[in-house]
């Protein structure tokens, strides 16, 4: 076990692995969940290096007291609510665990693309009312249907993964990093996947030229109707035209993990009104984004930052 000789400021839950996993690595946690957003900033001063999961915006200004900070680390996939440039300009590196939870979220993404298809979570709702109909529930299968994966880092990769067996074509497109587009998935533009899918699933990060990536122009520019995932992050899609797509049945269909408001006691009358739509609408699976929260991936960020921790401070000696 490695000397401790740095000090790291934990401000949100986290699975207990995380004290043992630093320790190794030579960092003590110092573990405060109920610490309040306006106390980090303060609290920072003695520390070097800050974990957060979704408690708070990590700014320039929430580390300008942290004189000795040498990382910040987000338990969890996306770093949105990071000023990840700002910070790395400042001489701070910002460390991601999108591998922690990557094989949860194509699992998750292919669980609710069989729900949607196969009509799982209708019919086990009217099963659940004594309503018992068959023909009323017959699905479609994945094998066959050309799947479109936008986005193909960690979460995009694993979703192909798990398609792999299933006997569709998968074509994937991604524009910051195409060269990670490899078996089992074709590169492919977004105009062909337009032209060929049947299924789309989005992978993006949300980033300030990912909101409402899809858009009416979106949803309109498809040759068929298809099947739609998000996975990703809810500010990716613009909500009201989903909806109106939806009502227009120019989708089959839609399984959403994150919305575009999340927190559904702020919702606007508009947002409301689209909520209360897929709710009710019966081509609709949603869960609360929980598409990387299995327990094994609680763990597996834990081991991911500790890793990408180990390697930050034995390059900063």
């Amino acid at each position: 076990m490695s000397k401790t000789t740095f000090r790291c400021l934990i401000i949100d839950e986290m699975h207990p692995s995380i004290f043992e996993l630093l320790e190794a690595v030579g960092v003590s946690a110092d573990y405060r969940p109920a610490i309040k957003p306006e106390e980090v900033p303060t609290a920072l001063q003695e520390f070097d290096g800050l974990i957060v999961r979704s408690k708070m915006r990590i700014t320039t200004e929430t580390v300008a007291q942290a004189k000795h900070l040498k990382f910040v680390a987000r338990a969890g996939a996306g770093l949105d609510n990071i000023e990840v440039e700002k910070l790395e300009q400042a001489g701070i590196p910002v460390l991601g665990a999108n591998e922690g939870n990557r094989e949860a979220v194509g699992e998750h993404a292919l669980g609710m693309l069989l729900a949607l298809m196969r009509n799982i979570a209708r019919s086990d709702r009217q099963v659940r009312e004594q309503v018992w109909l068959r023909e009323a529930n017959r699905g479609e299968e994945i094998g066959g249907k050309t799947v479109g994966i936008i986005g193909y880092g960690n979460m995009g990769q694993s979703f192909s993964r798990v398609l792999a067996g299933f006997g569709c074509r998968i074509l994937a497109h991604d524009c910051y990093a195409p060269q990670k587009i490899g078996t089992p998935a074709i590169p492919a533009t977004l105009e062909q996947i337009k032209e060929e899918a049947d299924i789309v699933s989005l992978h993006i990060p949300y980033l300030p030229e990912n909101r409402h990536f899809a858009n009416e122009a979106f949803f309109t520019g498809f040759r068929k109707k298809i099947w739609f995932v998000n996975t990703a992050r809810g500010e990716v899609t613009d909500q009201s035209a989903l909806v109106r797509h939806l009502q227009q049945g120019t989708l089959k269909g839609a399984a959403l993990d994150v919305l575009e408001n999340e927190k559904l006691q702020t919702l606007t009358e508009r947002q409301q009104q689209e909520f209360q739509y897929l709710c009710t609408s019966p081509n609709v699976v949603l869960t609360p984004h929980i598409a990387g929260w299995t327990h094994e991936s609680y763990r597996k960020i834990n081991e991911v930052l500790a890793a990408k921790i180990k390697q930050v401070l034995a390059a900063d000696n």
